[in-house]
């Protein structure tokens, strides 16, 4: 039986070769398991260009959520204040855990279809004691992507600390952690590299992981006990998820093969590209304009038309064997297509095929 294409932000399609690396079994002790853990620590320290000891990479059990969870719990101090960047719901989601945990938190708010605005930003920065920013690059409420230099040089010039969930663009989009002046970057196992769900990494600059000794609100999302637990005997301080990290372990040789980061955003762009202008001949309309629009999701709005419902519309291109997401935005309705994963520009082509005819079906 063919396997659905998966045209979301993830879980997402996935190479055949990654589905049969899961055919073992490891156990965490297992010296070939332990070198995969330490295989997969490196190489994303490798493919974000930095390296060990100025950087640090710590793999999290669960969803790429409960990686953000255990920065936003261990590293803002008990005196601390995060200044949060809001223009989805994944930044919304931040500022959940934030008030889970009584941190002290502002949240500096903007449309979904509007980037963050230094401007103001700098100007909470200049009122107010923070001692770390955090935002979302990739933010797939609507597929808008976030601008990280000029908040990373804000950082840098009032002396905080710089969060960024990377979720749905860390290895499939170019980030010069450097240049952005990014302390901690979070990514999870099932977005552009290719992987299947099961476990989130961080990349942290050295010293800031330090900072994050002792502050931790959590046992389980303790980022700098999961780090020394690592280091100390390349095992994860619980059960780990050994088949999605040998899953993981493949989807990076992959990446490699294609020839690393920049050979994947250009195919990205590629299906991002097909999608849009498919879709815009079919009569449907892009929720962002082109200038904010990343190559990761793309929003589109319902048909003003009284034939179109959704979940038929969903329910008819599963039946053809290609899965949609729904909407996500507060205001307006829409749909969401991805572009990510094991897709390539056939498969685009394949996926407007099938709108074409389910339009046609439900007339409209």
């Amino acid at each position: 039986m063919q396997d659905k294409w998966l045209f979301t932000p993830g879980p997402l399609t996935t190479s055949i070769t990654v589905k049969e690396s899961m055919l073992h079994d490891y156990g965490s002790r297992d010296h070939q398991f332990v070198e995969t853990v330490r295989f997969i620590r490196a190489e994303l320290l490798r493919i974000a260009s930095v390296s060990a000891p100025l950087w640090q990479c710590v793999l999290m059990q669960g969803s790429g959520t409960f990686g953000v969870e255990s920065v936003i719990s261990s590293a803002i101090p008990p005196k601390g204040k995060l200044l949060l960047l809001v223009n989805g719901a994944y930044g919304e989601r931040m500022a959940a855990m934030a008030k889970v945990y009584g941190i002290d938190h502002e949240i500096l708010s903007f449309n979904e279809d509007v980037s963050p605005d230094p401007a103001s930003v700098e100007k909470m920065l200049s009122s107010g004691s923070f001692t770390h920013l955090a935002m979302v690059h990739s933010e797939t409420t609507s597929g808008i992507f976030n601008e990280l230099e000029p908040f990373g040089l804000l950082c840098k010039e009032y002396g905080i600390s710089f969060i960024v969930d990377a979720m749905s663009s860390f290895g499939g989009v170019p980030i010069d952690i450097e240049k952005c002046n990014i302390d901690f970057i979070i990514s999870s196992s099932n977005k552009c590299i290719e992987g299947v769900p099961g476990f989130s990494f961080i990349l942290c600059r050295n010293n800031a992981l330090k900072s994050c000794e002792g502050q931790a609100r959590t046992l389980s999302l303790d980022l700098y006990a999961q780090w020394k637990g690592l280091e100390g005997n390349g095992q994860f301080r619980f059960t780990p998820p050994t088949h999605a990290l040998l899953a993981f372990r493949r989807a990076l040789e992959e990446l490699e093969a294609e020839g690393g980061i920049e050979a994947r955003y250009t195919r990205y762009r590629e299906n991002n590209h097909i999608l849009l202008q498919g879709m815009k001949a079919l009569g449907f309309e892009a929720y962002l304009p082109a200038e904010r629009q990343g190559c990761i999701i793309n929003t589109f709005r319902f048909p003003a038309h009284p034939n179109f419902h959704f979940h038929t519309f969903y329910d008819e291109l599963n039946r053809r064997n290609c899965v949609i997401y729904p909407g996500k935005l507060t205001r307006e309705d829409c749909f969401r297509i991805g572009n990510i994963g094991r897709l390539y520009p056939e498969h685009m082509r394949v996926l407007l095929q099938a709108i074409a005819e389910v339009k046609h079906q439900m007339g409209f």
